[in-house]
């Protein structure tokens, strides 16, 4: 049976995978997968031009989301382990929890994002970080 930190690392990680994977789905399809996402008007308007900043961004958040992915399945034993691991969860697990309390300051920043955007994003993060930070809790002496 499975330890029950090693199954919220995995699902966490599974989160970050699927994040990255939409990240990249925006690329991929183009103008009305930003809009579908909700990220947004100017968001879209910039697919459609072609905007590498906008593409280089989307391709930066992806790659982020999928490393952390790659450090929650290490420290849930799914793949090898990696350095750091327990400092790296550490900070993924503040950096989503930051990231879905902080949304009502943010939203201001943003304001081409979708309301369902907001609230669907930040949920999310607020539940990936919820499992990280507790499969992190569960673990930390065995990494």
């Amino acid at each position: 049976m499975p330890h029950d930190g090693a199954l919220a690392l995995s699902l966490g990680g599974s989160f970050s995978l699927i994040a990255a994977l939409a990240h990249l789905a925006c690329i991929g399809i183009g103008p009305q997968a930003y809009r579908f996402m909700g990220a947004g008007e100017r968001a879209a308007r910039a697919a459609e031009r072609g905007d590498r900043v906008l593409t280089l961004s989307t391709l930066g958040i992806a790659a982020v989301l999928a490393l952390w992915a790659l450090f929650a399945f290490s420290a849930a034993g799914l793949v090898v382990r990696l350095p750091l691991t327990r400092w790296v969860l550490l900070a993924v697990s503040a950096a989503y929890l930051a990231r879905a309390l902080a949304f009502p300051r943010l939203r201001s920043a943003f304001p081409g994002n979708s309301r369902t955007f907001w609230w669907v994003s930040s949920g999310v993060c607020l539940v990936a970080g919820a499992l990280h930070a507790y499969g992190l809790a569960r673990l930390w002496s065995s990494l």
